[in-house]
């Protein structure tokens, strides 16, 4: 079980828990979750993204993350315009933030 923040995520049986409710995942979306949360606190590129989550070296079409991600953060009731679980950081990557103290501005 892995639990970063108030998200709960279980490899073995697929699901994943905001606080005490169930978020319904597709796969894609529950893989690119379970990805940024083995790293709590690291910036993951999107190469490692495309690579882990997709099973590809290389992406023809950059959005394919984003609107993963857009699906994702909705679910997670994350607000796109100010997170608080998942970050964006320009020309890096994507963080799952440790704690939403630590989110930068």
């Amino acid at each position: 079980m892995l639990a970063v923040q108030d998200v709960r995520l279980d490899p073995a049986s697929r699901r994943v828990w905001r606080g005490e409710d169930e978020i319904r995942l597709s796969r894609k979306e529950f893989e690119l979750l379970h990805a940024l949360m083995a790293r709590p606190g690291d910036i993951v590129t999107r190469g490692e993204l495309m690579a882990d989550v997709w099973q590809t070296s290389f992406y023809t079409n950059s959005k394919t993350i984003d609107v993963h991600l857009g699906w994702l953060r909705r679910k997670l009731g994350d607000d796109p315009r100010s997170p608080v679980l998942i970050t964006t950081h320009r020309g890096r990557g994507l963080r799952f933030e440790t704690s939403a103290d630590t989110v930068a501005s």
